[in-house]
C-alpha cells in the first residue's frame, strides 16, 4: 500500500494531448487520476466531459476518481460506476439524502466519498462519516481556477485527522497544494493529494521529477526537521 497517494487533477491536465498525458503521468507514478465533473449548475462552471473521462479510463488501469460538483450526484453514480471510476465522491449539500447516495454508490462496489467544502462545518457532514472510505476536504472554493490557499480550513484537517481513527476513512486534500503542503499534511496523516498547477503541472521540472520528490521520504524528513 502507498504510503501517500498523488493524484493528478486532470483538469489541468494538456487536453490536446490527453492521452500522452495519462501515461506520462501513470509512468511517473502517479497514483490516482482526478477527475472534476461539473455542471454548471451546482458550481458556475463546467469541467471536465464524458470523453474526456472515456479517454483516460481506456488509457489506465490505475485508480480513478470522480468528483461530482452537480446537483443532485445521485442521478449520476450509475453512469459513472459503469464508466469504470473506482471512487465517486458527493457533496453532502447537492441533494436531500446523501446518506442514500453514498449507500447507492456501494452498491455499485465503488468507493464512497464526501467533500468538504471550506465553508461547510465538520458537525455538518460528521453523520455520514461511518458511511465513507474517503473525505476529500476543498482546501479551495469549489468551480473557481487560480485561488490561494485557504488557512482556516487548516482547523478542520486537523478534526478529521483525529475523527478517521474511528471511522477509518482516508482523507484527502484539494487546492492549491504547494510542495510544502504536501510534505506538512503528510507528516501529520493525511493520505491523498491531489495535485495541479501549484505541484505538477506547467512547471519546468518532469512529471517524474516532481511526484519521485513529493514522494521522498527524504524529503519528508528534511522538512519535519524544520518546522
Amino acid at each position: 500500500m502507498a504510503d501517500i497517494y498523488l493524484c493528478p487533477s486532470m483538469m489541468c491536465a494538456d487536453f490536446g494531448n490527453l492521452k500522452d498525458e495519462v501515461i506520462s503521468l501513470e509512468k511517473a507514478g502517479a497514483d490516482i487520476f482526478h477527475i472534476d465533473i461539473m455542471d454548471g449548475k451546482y458550481v458556475p462552471t463546467l469541467g471536465m466531459g464524458l470523453q474526456d473521462f472515456k479517454i483516460i479510463r481506456e488509457t489506465t488501469d490505475l485508480t480513478l476518481d470522480v468528483h461530482l460538483m452537480v446537483e443532485k450526484p445521485s442521478n449520476y453514480v450509475q453512469m459513472f460506476a459503469e464508466l469504470g471510476a473506482d471512487i465517486i465522491y458527493i457533496h453532502p449539500n447537492s441533494e436531500n439524502l446523501p446518506e442514500s447516495t453514498l449507500y447507492k454508490i456501494k452498491s455499485y462496489g465503488k468507493k464512497a466519498g464526501i467533500v468538504l467544502n471550506p465553508g461547510t462545518s465538520i458537525s455538518e457532514i460528521q453523520e455520514l462519516l461511518p458511511l465513507v472510505d474517503y473525505v476529500l476536504v476543498m482546501t479551495v472554493y469549489v468551480g473557481f481556477s487560480g485561488q490561494k490557499y485557504l488557512d482556516f480550513v487548516d482547523d478542520k484537517i486537523h478534526q478529521l485527522l483525529t475523527l478517521k481513527t474511528d471511522h477509518h476513512f482516508e482523507l484527502v486534500v484539494d487546492g492549491a497544494i504547494t510542495p510544502d503542503k504536501i510534505q506538512k499534511w503528510r507528516a501529520l496523516g493525511v493520505k491523498g493529494f491531489v495535485l495541479g498547477t501549484s505541484a505538477l503541472f506547467g512547471k519546468n521540472q518532469s512529471y517524474d521529477e516532481l511526484i519521485s520528490n513529493y514522494r521522498s521520504r527524504q524529503v519528508l524528513n528534511l522538512q519535519t526537521k524544520t518546522t
